[in-house]
């Protein structure tokens, strides 16, 4: 099964650079400036790149935004999460403003964000926590309102402290539903990550991006988005192995 998977997997992202060719190959004037993000030439210097010190200066800068912005949000998250989940009318209180706060793009703060903290890393961490935050704190409520009820009512019996609950009971028994929330926000973390290196700073993929295109190096530049693709699935493929690796331990303890 495993192999079929992965047979199948490859098959799809051939399809797509066939697809990719296929759109160059009948869709641009040879020539043309189309015709400089073919697939072969972004191939090739992406092979360039990978042998460029700053290359990987500038992915490790952007991966350490993204572990700053998620700590924050991380930091926020939770305790909001554990709070709205344990008291129903602070639930019924803030899910109005939640929701209506979570739907509004993060980087439509971009420029409140610069005005009020100038250029650099303050506003992409601010961009990104507020970002990621949602999903952690959505998903962190969630799972304190799924706790067993038996778990509470056999700490109530055995006189836990309010300490003791949180820390015995509810914190391991939402473990699972903030994973989910953190593999969430890692897809989101990444989409907006770009764009907000764009805000005048001088390292980090999106900065990158923009000085190919300054250079005019169209090729490096369609190399830049595959890499950028490439990484942001590996990060998804890390959550997601933690998430699996989770549940599989849960259900070895639990005997499910």
């Amino acid at each position: 099964m495993r192999v079929q998977r992965t047979v199948l997997g490859i098959a799809g992202l051939l399809v797509v650079f066939l697809a990719w060719w296929a759109a160059i190959r009948l869709g641009a004037v040879p020539g043309s400036l189309a015709s400089r993000f073919a697939p072969g030439a972004a191939l090739a210097s992406l092979v360039e790149l990978l042998g460029r010190a700053e290359l990987y200066q500038n992915v490790l800068v952007s991966l350490r935004r993204i572990l700053v912005g998620l700590a924050f949000a991380l930091l926020i998250g939770v305790p909001l999460g554990v709070l709205v989940g344990s008291w129903r009318r602070l639930e019924q209180a803030t899910t109005p403003a939640f929701q209506l706060l979570r739907m509004i793009s993060p980087l439509s703060w971009m420029p409140i964000a610069v005005m009020l903290m100038g250029v650099g890393d303050r506003p992409i961490y601010f961009l990104l926590a507020f970002a990621a935050v949602w999903p952690i704190l959505l998903s962190t409520a969630a799972g304190v309102r799924h706790l067993d009820p038996r778990w509470l009512q056999l700490g109530r019996s055995l006189s836990a402290t309010p300490r003791e609950m949180l820390v015995r009971i509810v914190l391991p028994g939402i473990i699972g539903h903030v994973l989910t929330g953190v593999r969430l926000a890692i897809g989101i973390l990444w989409v907006v990550l770009v764009p907000c290196e764009m805000l005048g700073v001088s390292a980090g993929l999106g900065y990158y991006i923009l000085d190919t295109r300054d250079r005019l190096a169209y090729s490096e530049l369609m190399a830049m988005v595959l890499l950028i693709g490439v990484l942001g699935y590996g990060l998804d493929a890390l959550a997601r192995a933690v998430c699996n690796r989770w549940d599989h331990t849960r259900a070895v303890s639990t005997g499910v």
